[in-house]
């Protein structure tokens, strides 16, 4: 956490979902919640920068977005959101313009997938990988869900969350960051780094 900025990359919190509680060993929510807040704060660092590809909660109520936001808002780092289908701002939803403005007071931006660079060996120039809530095909559901909010598999490296998986390698060019495959904490780019270098080799 010290030293030079990190940049991290996480997903599917799911902050107040008893169901998600449950299934990651945790009675009450709000454990699950703090564990959480606990575990990003052992990681982060204020100066670090975390992208969060989806699903900070399940809730489309004004008090839940708020609660949820103001949690985010108090975990270090500058964060971006890509956000997810359960995201009331993701443009899936047909009131998603209207959260925009509350969201971007949290998040320095907020898009529906982004592009970013894995530095992978030096001197080698880096790996552009994609950014998006959804794997190219794999679900935890059959069949797939939201294939028209997925991108299209055009051969580039793609980091997401969605699919609860354990595994961290969805398949040859893609990489599961959410909680459940990284112990409840943000990725380092540095981990994902190592599992580009993996496959490279």
């Amino acid at each position: 956490m010290a030293g030079v900025p990190g940049t991290f990359f996480t997903s599917d919190l799911h902050l107040g979902h008893r169901l998600v509680a449950g299934l990651r060993g945790f009675d009450d929510p709000a454990d699950h919640d703090d564990e959480i807040a606990r575990r990003w704060r052992e990681t982060v660092g204020d100066g670090d920068t975390v992208w969060v590809l989806g699903d900070l909660a399940v809730t489309s109520s004004a008090i839940g977005i708020e609660r949820t936001l103001q949690r985010i808002a108090g975990l270090p780092g500058t964060k971006h959101l890509v956000p997810g289908n359960h995201d009331p701002v993701h443009p899936m939803h047909r009131h998603a313009h209207r959260h925009q403005r509350r969201y971007l007071e949290v998040f320095e931006s907020v898009q529906a997938f982004a592009r970013t660079r894995i530095p992978v060996l030096p001197d080698v120039r880096a790996t552009p990988m994609m950014l998006s809530h959804f794997p190219y095909l794999a679900d935890h559901s059959d069949p797939p869900r939201f294939l028209e909010y997925r991108l299209r598999d055009e051969g580039e490296w793609l980091l997401h969350g969605h699919t609860h998986a354990a595994g961290q390698r969805t398949s040859v060019r893609e990489i599961h960051v959410g909680l459940d495959a990284w112990d409840l904490r943000p990725a380092a780019l540095e981990q994902v780094a190592a599992l580009l270098a993996g496959a490279a080799s």
